[in-house]
């Protein structure tokens, strides 16, 4: 007769292991860890900047690069991508419907032309320079609407390339850092009192977190207006996303199409949800917050949850980054940035001044 083990003692006797993404998560853990700790010593660092600064760095340092590309990569891969979603979720809590009309209708439509011109310029120029992949839109949809999350966002939906993705997030926040230290240089100059100076930070900085740290530089007044403006882009995407989901699934059914015309029947294949469930989620906490039943206690909790997921999140996208292969379209994808950045900045400038 054939006895068989337990199943507790066959797992010590194969030598059981946690599951493989285990690790990455518990690397990511580790990144937040320190980039806390240096925002802590460095406030005028955002968290999330440091994030995916440590990414990039634990991809190239030479003890964990192995553990980075090796045993780690599938859960640091699946923090860039579930644990950025539960973050734009969570992201939502932060814009209220009454906030945004309280800005005045005037203070929207400016923020939707400098949007719409900064995306559609950007997006256009990245393909005439030959960028690979989806670097364009990706690019494009950081700089217009909310740095790596919205990238994070539509790389969900145009199943975007890691390395497109993880060089996007890395030009985004490169050029969102160099705004914390440029833009309070250049207010006096431009004439831009406190409140417009917020306004102009709210609509042409990238990240939220870099937002903050821009604007506080001039005072409670421009922070509170440059917050405000900040999160009536972060609006907008919702609609974009669900726009490229739509384009998406077109694609998709030309290419079916073709198929079938060249080769016969071929399987069916899913298509993407007109709307990701997390940008319903990221309408629904919106939604929720616009009510006022949530208490003070809970949106700051939930603040800090949205900040530590997006941070677990860009350093597990930052650790995709393979500077080698960067130095290829360096000089393109940098002067990409550069172009989209005086974009963003001359429109948001111009519509502040045409709004105040």
């Amino acid at each position: 007769m054939t006895l068989t083990a337990a199943p507790g003692r066959a797992r010590q006797a194969a030598g059981w292991r946690p599951p493989a993404p285990a690790y990455g998560l518990g690397l990511a853990v580790a990144g937040v860890a320190t980039a806390w700790g240096v925002h802590r010593l460095l406030p005028a660092v955002p968290l999330l900047t440091a994030s995916v600064v440590l990414g990039i760095v634990a991809a190239h340092l030479p003890g964990a690069r192995g553990l980075v590309r090796g045993v780690c990569r599938a859960g640091l891969s699946l923090a860039g991508k579930r644990l950025m979603r539960l973050g734009i979720v969570l992201l939502g809590l932060k814009l209220s419907l009454n906030d945004v009309l309280g800005l005045g209708w005037a203070t929207v439509a400016m923020v939707l032309g400098v949007v719409a011109a900064t995306f559609c310029g950007t997006w256009w120029l990245g393909r005439r320079m030959g960028l690979r992949g989806d670097q364009p839109l990706l690019i494009a949809t950081g700089y217009s609407i909310c740095g790596a999350s919205a990238i994070g966002a539509v790389s969900e939906v145009s199943d975007s390339d890691e390395r497109d993705v993880a060089t996007s997030v890395a030009l985004v926040t490169l050029c969102g850092t160099l705004a914390i230290a440029v833009l309070p240089l250049l207010q006096h100059p431009l004439g831009l009192g406190d409140e417009a100076f917020g306004r102009w930070v709210g609509a042409s900085v990238h990240d939220v977190g870099q937002v903050v740290a821009t604007a506080q530089t001039a005072g409670p007044s421009a922070l509170g207006d440059a917050v405000l403006v900040k999160l009536v882009r972060v609006a907008l995407l919702a609609p974009l996303v669900a726009a490229l989901a739509t384009s998406v699934r077109a694609r998709g059914r030309v290419k079916k199409a073709e198929g079938r015309a060249a080769r016969g029947e071929e399987v069916e294949r899913p298509r993407p949800p007109l709307v990701p469930l997390f940008v319903l989620g990221f309408l629904a906490m919106t939604a929720l917050r616009s009510t006022d039943v949530l208490s003070t206690t809970v949106l700051d909790s939930a603040a800090t949850a949205q900040e530590l997921l997006l941070a677990a999140a860009l350093f597990g996208l930052g650790s995709a980054v393979h500077l080698p292969s960067l130095t290829r379209t360096g000089a393109r994808v940098a002067a990409l940035g550069l172009c989209a950045w005086v974009v963003i900045a001359g429109a948001s400038y111009g519509g502040v001044l045409l709004t105040t």
